[in-house]
């Protein structure tokens, strides 16, 4: 074929494949719309809720003895064991007593002195009186008896409380515990030096058994509490509010304590008030300076609604938002209102009601006003949350 043929064919052939390519895609498919987007939604639903409070705190001692001697000398013998019990009035220590008992039996020799010559002047000023009488002596002579006498008397009372001071000071050389309780390390030993009255404690007791716990709340806290108990709402041991203690495995205390004591005065620093539970201790789990947690209980909330946390997210406002499925299948963005977290859940205080159809997965692929296809989780979640009354971490 001649090169003038076959380019005048190839000229005539452009226009009709052109043709057949428009024709093909006239005729090709439309394109597949998206899918509708699946949610898994929970139905709202309310409750039963004890609202209750955490405040953190530390264990504090119920009593603390520090033991110091009241005499001075060496001490002879140690009489307990460190870490271990003690009962009041139990004798913990023995300084040397010897120069002591010297003081008390002179003092006693004293007062033996003293009664004598009571013994000798009171005849005397008797015979002397009744001389007196008959004008036999002076009335000078009877007065001068008399004075001896009433001295004699005085001497005696004085020899009695030397004696008294004398075994006062002997009973302190036997150093005894002030108070029951578990005592410390010894900070001295068999053979030291102590003064009376000195600085540092020769140990220490700490009653443990009850103990108390020291938390902070605020006064606005503590406004509401006291509106709960005077309401009677909630509900008090002896006529004071209970107490849980949460331990630092986040494991509960097996005794339950009551509310003792509520601070005279806010921190203006602060603006907190210091409040002091008494807990049972029976068995000495809690030692002092423990960081634990008090759980006081506030309310009980009839209608309470608890959501998942993580179906609630936050908009530029830092406002709590979720996202429901409203009428027509359509995304619904909705603000909401959060109070106590209570595990994994928040507690909902406005913007819920029970039947609402809250997206607790797939949010993240869907936006407000998106038509979308609802998946049901556990209908019964969240108020099985609710009535399991789960406690505020």
């Amino acid at each position: 074929m001649s090169a003038h043929l076959r380019s005048v064919l190839r000229r005539r052939a452009w226009p009709l494949a052109t043709l057949l390519l428009v024709l093909g895609a006239c005729s090709a498919p439309p394109p597949a719309k998206p899918p509708v987007p699946t949610v898994t939604t929970q139905t709202i639903s309310s409750g039963r809720l004890d609202l209750e409070q955490q405040l953190a705190g530390r264990t504090v001692p119920h009593m603390v003895s520090e033991v110091r001697p009241q005499v001075g000398g060496i001490i002879r013998q140690r009489l307990f064991v460190e870490g271990q019990e003690v009962k009041a009035g139990q004798v913990l220590y023995e300084i040397d007593p010897a120069t002591y008992q010297a003081a008390y039996d002179n003092a006693r020799a004293q007062l033996a002195q003293a009664e004598a010559a009571v013994s000798s002047a009171r005849p005397r000023a008797e015979r002397y009186r009744q001389l007196v009488a008959a004008k036999l002596i002076s009335r000078q002579d009877g007065d001068d008896a008399d004075a001896t006498l009433a001295q004699d008397e005085a001497a005696v009372v004085a020899a009695r409380a030397a004696v008294r001071s004398a075994q006062i000071n002997l009973d302190y050389t036997r150093v005894t515990a002030p108070i029951a309780g578990r005592i410390g390390t010894s900070t001295y030993t068999p053979g030291a030096l102590v003064a009376a009255g000195q600085d540092s404690a020769l140990t220490t007791i700490q009653q443990l058994d009850p103990i108390y716990v020291d938390v902070t709340q605020t006064s606005a806290q503590l406004l509401a509490l006291r509106k709960q108990l005077d309401s009677g709402a909630l509900k008090a041991l002896d006529g004071k509010a209970q107490v849980r203690i949460v331990l630092e495995d986040g494991s509960t205390y097996a005794h339950v304590g009551s509310l003792e004591f509520v601070g005279t005065s806010v921190d203006p620093g602060t603006g907190n008030v210091i409040l002091r539970a008494v807990v049972p201790n029976p068995d000495g789990l809690l030692l002092p300076g423990t960081y634990v947690r008090a759980v006081l209980p506030m309310a009980v909330d009839e209608s309470a609604i608890l959501v998942p946390q993580s179906a609630v997210g936050r908009n530029n406002k830092g406002e709590a938002t979720v996202l429901l499925v409203a009428a027509g299948d359509k995304v619904e963005q909705r603000i909401i209102q959060v109070g106590d977290a209570i595990k994994d859940q928040w507690v909902v205080n406005s913007g819920l009601k029970a039947g609402d159809r809250l997206i607790v997965a797939g949010g993240s692929k869907v936006s407000p006003g998106q038509v979308v296809k609802a998946g049901t989780a556990d209908a019964a979640a969240s108020a099985a949350a609710v009535a399991a009354n789960g406690k505020p971490d």
